[in-house]
């Protein structure tokens, strides 16, 4: 059974920083797309960064270019997302989820499998 866990989010001032994680267990993990998405209230899910079987095939929203970097530890299965400069939009649910193959879109949430139980960020003075 495939399983991600999330953890890492919390509560922060704006400018602060968090790294959130991922670890996946149950699949061939270095083979897999990993992609962070996230919910805020009354919004659609949207796809925040991804990041492919190979290191340099990344994706960044446009929102948080500059401010977060996704990267992968194969030997951990785990995909981790550093966060900096924090701005109050980027509160929400954070989730992880794994995509169908080596690469995935990440714009498109429908297209990612296996979500974690979410994580929550809230960014606020």
């Amino acid at each position: 059974q495939v399983q991600l866990v999330e953890s890492g989010g919390g509560s922060v001032q704006p400018g602060k920083s968090l790294r959130l994680s991922c670890e996946a267990s149950g699949l061939a993990f270095p083979y897999y797309a990993v992609g962070w998405f996230r919910q805020a209230p009354g919004k659609e899910r949207e796809g925040v960064s991804c990041i492919g079987s190979s290191e340099g095939d990344t994706y960044y929203a446009d929102s948080v270019k500059g401010r977060f970097t996704i990267s992968r530890d194969n030997s951990k299965s785990t995909v981790y997302l550093q966060m900096n400069s924090l701005k109050p939009e980027d509160t929400a649910v954070y989730y992880c989820a794994r995509g169908a193959a080596s690469a995935s879109p990440c714009p498109v949430p429908s297209l990612w499998y296996s979500w974690g139980q979410g994580t929550q960020v809230t960014v606020s003075s």
